[in-house]
């Protein structure tokens, strides 16, 4: 008989972490205060371009942010291997907090979520599935490489637009994921030419 392992990538682990931490926060303020990012003290708390990737502000953002992370981060995963989703997940995270610093160098309002994360995953697997079908709303049927664009132009609209959404934090994660896909992509035809010419 024939055991398949189990799935245990990190986008499972980083899944089961996140709800692990909005348990202590609701229960203890202190959390959100100090592991946020607040771009006016990222020199004082370096710490929080990373730790506020966990972080969520309330059930209804853990809930969308780890149901994205479900669907697409574990496809990606599953699609690229674990480290190099690893690295697209922190990276696009951290570029996230990076854009909302240079948008905003001063501001003490804080930021946390995983938002910029999940962008730089969709964006990802959007340059190397371009055709996968998204439903969205759960009735729309979309290219997920057209609905990777529709939401570059909304957060790029949305930028300008007075709202408790870090815009440009999704903004950037999702254009790094959309680069970094492309490099993948590109890697892959390298190596198909290589074995089959």
């Amino acid at each position: 008989m024939v055991y398949r392992k189990r799935y245990k990538g990190w986008s499972l682990q980083i899944f089961m972490l996140c709800i692990f931490i909005f348990l202590f926060e609701v229960f203890d303020p202190f959390i959100p205060n100090y592991f946020s990012f607040r771009p006016s003290k990222i020199l004082t708390r370096p710490w929080t371009l990373i730790t506020s990737i966990f972080l969520h502000a309330d059930f209804s953002h853990l809930f969308f942010n780890m149901f994205a992370l479900l669907v697409f981060g574990t496809y990606l995963e599953r699609k690229i291997g674990s480290k190099k989703f690893l690295f697209i997940y922190l990276i696009s995270g951290i570029l996230g907090n990076v854009a909302y610093f240079l948008t905003s160098p001063f501001s003490n309002i804080p930021a946390l979520g995983a938002s910029g994360a999940i962008y730089g995953t969709i964006g990802t697997l959007a340059m190397l599935e371009p055709s996968l079908i998204v439903y969205v709303n759960f009735f729309f049927p979309m290219p997920l490489i057209f609905l990777a664009f529709l939401w570059i132009l909304l957060s790029f609209i949305g930028m300008f637009i007075p709202s408790s959404i870090a815009h440009q934090a999704h903004l950037a994660g999702l254009l790094f994921g959309l680069l970094y896909g492309y490099i993948l992509r590109k890697r892959r035809r390298v190596r198909y030419y290589y074995y089959f010419v």
